[in-house]
């Protein structure tokens, strides 16, 4: 005897089972569509540069279209303008970052002072405390992490070099933020009027509250605390590094909340990054 396929039109086509009956775990749910692909060029080249990383830095075609998403027709065409543009380049095993990348790199020279200047201030630091030292700028509401020193400690924080958080979570980031104008913050802030990101129970979650906190920032001399606002358990004190204007970036202590809050390193916090202030402006008037 023949049993027959059921078909569902909503799970699709079950297989029978021992008693002839469909078996429910046979059933095959419907596919999830695949997000559509963005249709913009930029967004579509972004996702083609994203996909380099220093373990592959030469892909093939097929490589691309599969990290990217996007048609191996569509990968092709807009790796052959890519090239011409030298944002990228051909070679034997595929393709390859071009010269436009690193030229545009060179702009970032200034990122690289700082680390320069800063890295042995972080280690000092570091070797006083035992806690973990970073060193990050202000991009957007987001902070990017410059450099990060700590030894074995470091490897229980999730922050990594050029890794991103919302500069409202961390100490580093609202000590670049108290260096600028309110009205630029709130400008700044205003897309995300009714609620900015939340991390933990303790993250900021206002625009208001967040002006708030920076005043508080601007009357500890530019000290700013992260009290378990951007990872449980962990608690950060940054200053920023600055001359006559806006911070130009902020290093941080961070550590278990019981122990910073024995340590109380504010105040070395605080005279490091006057001390590197210092170095990186030495014809700028020293700010309060």
């Amino acid at each position: 005897m023949t049993v027959p396929l059921i078909v569902d039109t909503y799970v699709g086509i079950s297989s029978p089972g021992q008693d002839g009956r469909p078996s429910a775990t046979s059933a095959i749910a419907p596919a999830r569509p695949r997000p559509s692909p963005p249709s913009s060029m930029i967004e579509r080249m972004t996702l083609i540069l994203d996909a380099f990383d220093p373990a592959t830095p030469t892909l093939s075609l097929l490589e691309l279209a599969e990290r990217t998403g996007l048609p191996r027709s569509t990968v092709h065409r807009i790796l052959d303008q890519m090239i011409r543009l030298r944002w990228l380049a051909h070679s034997a095993g595929g393709y390859r970052l071009g010269i436009r990348p690193l030229e545009l790199g060179g702009l970032a020279a200034d990122h690289s002072e700082i680390r320069d200047v800063v890295n042995p201030l972080l280690y000092e630091l570091c070797q006083r405390t035992g806690f973990v030292s970073h060193l990050a700028v202000l991009d957007g509401r987001e902070v990017v992490y410059l450099d990060k020193v700590g030894g074995r400690a470091a490897a229980h924080l999730p922050t990594r070099l050029g890794g991103r958080l919302p500069a409202h979570t961390t100490a580093v980031g609202k000590a670049i933020l108290a260096s600028l104008d309110p009205s630029h913050v709130d400008a700044l802030y205003r897309p995300c009027r009714t609620r900015l990101p939340v991390r933990t129970p303790r993250t900021i979650r206002s625009i208001a509250d967040l002006l708030g906190e920076l005043e508080q920032v601007r009357l500890r001399h530019g000290v700013a605390m992260d009290n378990e606002e951007s990872m449980t358990g962990i608690s950060c004190v940054a200053a920023p590094l600055r001359g006559r204007g806006p911070a130009t970036a902020a290093l941080s202590l961070c550590g278990d909340t019981r122990a910073m809050n024995a340590g109380r390193p504010a105040s070395m916090v605080l005279e490091v990054a006057r001390e590197a202030s210092q170095a990186l402006f030495p014809h700028r008037r020293r700010w309060p």
